[in-house]
């Protein structure tokens, strides 16, 4: 084989590889839903025996046909998939639509009629996320509401049955953030089931006894081995992107979430939807 034969072979297989790499990154892996399993119990606390706890956060919903990845089917899907595992709470962090309003034209009520079909025998739980206000937090949780699911916008309520608080922290980046507010009717040694959708609430948050879980970053889509997350979005740190992280003797489980935002991309960080048992 001659130089320039060679050159030529080198140039095919660079662009074999990367059409295998944008291949993977725009079609296969963001629609690779991984179910994770984690512990809901820790050496702070003792969870209620028996309990699942499953949290879905950034569906990023959308009916842009282009930059589809989550639409109303395969949220459906992904609701089955919850409800044939049985969890006895659902809890769901925000950013159920894509976009920023005006731009979208998934009816809003369509997508609360999916979530609304979640069961759970101790109730679904939401907040918002920035997406939801950017389009109408309002209607959002309106909708949410009218199927049955608690928004908990700085807000709590406690667990039919049991010693066991659902905290809701409304979303950081749009200044709709109080986490003292958020806590202020918990007792102050109850457990509780924390939810916000931007982690950097984590940051002004008063210490708790239980499960403390955000969305928003998506692991920051993209991964890279060594380096961690491209981008996070917001302002938590870099390293806040994805999985268990610890602040200040607190600790709160990141999720990589269900959608995608800005570019239908993901690598080395699968859309998840996560069982705490």
């Amino acid at each position: 084989m001659n130089r320039r034969s060679g050159r030529r072979w080198g140039w095919i297989a660079t662009a074999c590889v990367l059409a295998g790499l944008a291949l993977w990154g725009f079609v296969i892996e963001p629609r690779w839903v991984a179910v994770r399993v984690e512990p809901l119990g820790s050496s702070a606390w003792q969870a209620p025996p028996g309990l699942k706890v499953a949290v879905a956060s950034d569906w990023h919903l959308t009916s842009r046909s282009a930059w589809r990845v989550n639409g109303l089917g395969r949220a459906a899907s992904v609701v089955d998939d919850i409800n044939a595992a049985q969890p006895d709470i659902v809890l769901l962090p925000g950013d159920f639509l894509a976009g920023s309003g005006g731009d979208e034209s998934l009816p809003i009520e369509d997508m609360a009629v999916v979530f609304g079909r979640l069961k759970a025998p101790h109730g679904v739980y939401a907040v918002l996320g920035n997406h939801d206000w950017w389009h109408d937090g309002q209607r959002i949780a309106k909708a949410l509401a009218a199927q049955g699911i608690r928004v908990l916008e700085n807000a709590s309520v406690q667990v039919p049955g049991h010693d066991l608080w659902v905290v809701g922290i409304g979303d950081h980046s749009t200044g709709h953030s109080d986490p003292m507010r958020a806590l202020a009717g918990v007792p102050s040694e109850a457990a509780t089931l924390v939810m916000m959708h931007d982690p950097f609430s984590l940051a002004t948050m008063p210490r708790t006894r239980g499960l403390v879980v955000a969305g928003h970053t998506h692991g920051g889509q993209v991964s890279v081995p060594g380096h961690g997350a491209l981008i996070v979005p917001g302002a938590a740190p870099r390293e806040w992107a994805y999985g268990w992280i610890s602040h200040k003797g607190r600790r709160m489980y990141v999720t990589s979430g269900l959608g995608v935002s800005i570019l239908p991309v993901r690598f080395n960080m699968r859309p998840e939807w996560v069982m705490f048992r």
